[in-house]
């Protein structure tokens, strides 16, 4: 990228670290790297950015400023656009900034972009027909714990006890997931499986709990979505899989943290993202 190049930031004020000052200090370190904003959306009171409204404006670059869900609508709604998406630690836990920038923060990353030090690519995504992931896609009655971190985000005291009453009691009694094409892990299903993109395939791990202190540090695991320090079984690489509920009520899903209801039959397979995306990282 040559500066000066105009950008077009897409933030959104709930995300995890978009303070006012926080945004003030990014627009400033944008435009004093050669990248001045010259578009603003306020995701989700304004409409995502589409491809033809940035190449009327001449836009080459979209940068969100987000947590996972923003910023998977925003690449979704770019797919076949010619320019390209920054994606920076605007969340939580920022999980596909993760994957392109490892562990830089947002100065960081503009300064490698700036630079020079930075490359275009099109990660594997989890896709199924309810869209692509970038970041994670969870499967199963455990999901229901992101309903608990919804609430403690909003602070909800009386929120938050019931979604994790609920939460604990889908985990325990829910109908359990499986990955039945092809045929992994335990017979009777899991309470969640966690489905990677990766260069090589989709890992799917499995999360179980078995007593009640599993239970807890599962639950807790969940809410700071670090699955993998709870009780998993790694149970491969996969292609494509089809994952079935034993009770055909409907898998819950997330997708990069979003939630959405599936049948009882929910069909998976790796892909390429559709869109160019900046990386700064090493091993993409």
């Amino acid at each position: 990228m040559s500066a000066p190049s105009p950008i077009w930031l897409v933030v959104n004020d709930s995300s995890g670290s978009n303070s006012p000052r926080a945004l003030e200090e990014l627009q400033s370190c944008l435009a004093e790297h050669g990248f001045p904003v010259q578009r603003l959306t306020r995701f989700p009171a304004d409409d995502l950015p589409d491809a033809a409204t940035l190449a009327t404006e001449a836009i080459p670059t979209v940068a969100v400023y987000a947590g996972d869900g923003t910023v998977n609508a925003c690449i979704s709604r770019l797919y076949g656009w010619e320019g390209a998406v920054l994606v920076l630690p605007g969340g939580t836990m920022n999980m596909l900034s993760q994957r392109l920038h490892r562990e830089a923060d947002m100065w960081t990353i503009v300064e490698r972009v700036a630079a020079g030090a930075a490359r275009t690519v099109r990660p594997s995504v989890v896709r199924c027909r309810h869209g692509d992931a970038f970041a994670g896609f969870l499967a199963g009655p455990g999901t229901a714990w992101g309903d608990v971190r919804e609430a403690m985000r909003e602070v909800d005291i009386g929120g938050i006890v019931e979604t994790a009453s609920d939460a604990l009691s889908r985990t325990t009694g829910g109908s359990m997931v499986h990955c039945r094409e092809p045929a992994l892990g335990r017979t009777g299903g899991y309470p969640l499986l966690e489905l990677t993109p990766g260069e090589w395939g989709v890992q799917i791990d499995a999360f179980h709990a078995e007593s009640a202190g599993e239970f807890v540090q599962q639950g807790w695991a969940l809410l700071r979505r670090r699955f993998r320090e709870g009780p998993h079984d790694r149970l491969g690489l996969v292609d494509k899989a089809v994952l079935e509920d034993s009770d055909k009520d409907g898998i819950g899903i997330l997708i990069d943290g979003e939630a959405v209801t599936g049948g009882s039959r929910e069909e998976i397979a790796v892909a390429r993202c559709e869109v160019d995306l900046l990386a700064t990282g090493h091993g993409n």
